[in-house]
């Protein structure tokens, strides 16, 4: 059996052939091109070879080329392959014969090799955090051009529809003014392109039920369901939810040395996926609002600690709680049934277009806000929201779950997800208090004097006026 280290660079592979016994036989330097790794492969490989290479950004190309030319190809960890074999002279060479002894010694810590389905969604969402990331820098050039001249925006969302007038309305210089125009067509390109991915995401999300299963936890939406199990692949692979939570950076940092009693932990350790890490961050801070058990893990933490610290912990809250639903194949249980309805809603019409119409099934009598001009929505249970979507079942509670939930205070959320309820329609965002005075007085002002002088009477015979009826789509 033949051993083989290769060094691969950008433009340029170093191998290093060693036998059974660790004597060096070659070495070998060529291009990193795929003709180049089929023709070594051919010559220096075959089922009597196994070679090793450290994990970088093309390593699954290369496997991909030398998978079917060798008995084996292991990738390694670089950041543990580092503090193994660390040395004061390194070098190509150095290091593809360190790979080829380590794989001989089976000492190489090795790194999990995504399936095709996996790639893809790792290519697609670290796609998309460029671009965010992208979006986040021209925005930034956008507060520089304004800051820069003592403007202070005059709306609340700078890049919103209404900021998005006042910064293309904006009175400038001729070079703040062609710097602001060529920042806002970056921006609408971005954003176009955003579009054009969180749709190719909720088509492929909308194909994985284990996508659909993650949306069901609460601030998890499409981009962070995909970014989620694109780190953790097969969740089989993990065997507890802390492995998984460590995996993702997401645990405290140990130390300790010489008296075992005296252990400290300190910051997280930040290491794996920095990517899938940041939207769970993210997703946390929509939790503290949360009624179900996960929003009162949140709150309770947030007053003995600051709210960051409470922030981190529900980030690998939703780790361990992600690891049950994948592993047990169940959607959370305590999810709200609007938010959910209205996440799994979306998705679906992305992916397929289809709209599916709601309203009173026909028989049922009118709910008793029709005729006052209170719009309202029915939202069914989460177990037929569940249903409706093609998600599994909720599990019946058990005695431990139901006193947890007892202790907790949260069992009026729980009886509450499990009926139909009919909730008032969420109104559009209120004005700023001097815009809305200013169109009042307008209105005020431009109304006919007959129409102000009108009784009270007819005015709240106006308002109560039914509405035709008629059914939306969601």
């Amino acid at each position: 059996m033949d051993y083989v280290g290769l060094d691969v660079h950008k433009d340029a592979v170093e191998a290093a052939v060693i036998d059974e016994a660790g004597k060096l036989r070659r070495r070998v330097r060529f291009p990193c091109t795929r003709e180049e790794l089929v023709r070594f492969a051919k010559r220096y490989l075959g089922p009597n070879a196994r070679a090793a290479l450290e994990a970088t950004s093309h390593t699954w190309s290369i496997v991909e080329v030398l998978r079917p030319l060798a008995a084996e190809i292991v990738v390694s960890n670089p950041l543990r392959t580092r503090a193994i074999a660390d040395a004061k002279v390194k070098t190509d060479k150095v290091d593809a014969l360190v790979l080829a002894q380590l794989l001989r010694a089976d000492y190489l810590p090795r790194v999990w090799q995504p399936d095709q389905a996996t790639q893809g969604r790792r290519r697609l969402t670290n796609r998309r955090a460029s671009l965010v990331a992208d979006r986040t820098r021209v925005k930034n050039r956008i507060h520089a051009v304004l800051h820069q001249r003592l403007i202070r925006p005059m709306v609340n969302e700078l890049f919103g529809t209404k900021g998005r007038a006042w910064l293309e309305t904006l009175e400038l210089d001729g070079a703040g003014r062609a710097a602001l125009d060529s920042e806002l067509r970056l921006l609408g390109q971005l954003e176009s392109e955003l579009s054009r991915l969180d749709e190719e995401l909720a088509v492929d999300g909308y194909d994985e039920p284990r996508v659909r299963l993650l949306m069901t936890l609460p601030g998890v939406d499409v981009a962070v369901a995909q970014t989620l199990l694109a780190a953790l692949g097969d969740i089989q692979r993990f065997r507890s939810p802390d492995h998984a939570a460590s995996y993702l950076g997401l645990v405290p940092s140990t130390y300790q040395s010489g008296d075992p009693e005296h252990v400290y932990h300190g910051r997280i350790t930040k290491q794996g996926k920095g990517q899938a890490r940041w939207m769970l961050v993210q997703a946390a801070q929509h939790v503290g609002n949360h009624p179900g058990p996960l929003g009162n893990f949140f709150r309770r933490l947030a007053k003995r600690k600051n709210r960051n610290v409470a922030v981190v912990a529900t980030a690998r809250k939703l780790v361990t709680i992600a690891y049950h639903m994948l592993k047990n194949n169940e959607p959370y249980r305590y999810a709200v049934p609007r938010s959910t309805d209205t996440k799994l809603a979306r998705m679906r019409v992305k992916a397929t277009g289809e709209r599916r119409r709601t309203g009173l099934p026909k028989g049922q009598p009118r709910p008793k806000a029709y005729g006052s001009g209170v719009r309202t929505r029915t939202v069914p249970a989460l177990d037929t929201i569940y249903e409706r979507e093609g998600l599994p079942p909720i599990a019946p509670l058990a005695d431990g779950e139901l006193r947890m939930l007892r202790q907790q205070k949260v069992l009026k959320h729980v009886a509450q997800t499990s009926r139909p309820q009919r909730l008032p329609r969420r109104a559009a965002a209120p004005a700023r208090p001097e815009a809305a005075g200013a169109s009042a007085s307008s209105l005020r002002s431009a109304r006919p004097a007959s129409a102000r002088q009108a009784p009270a009477t007819t005015r709240r015979a106006k308002s109560t006026q039914a509405p035709s009826p008629g059914r939306r789509s969601t």
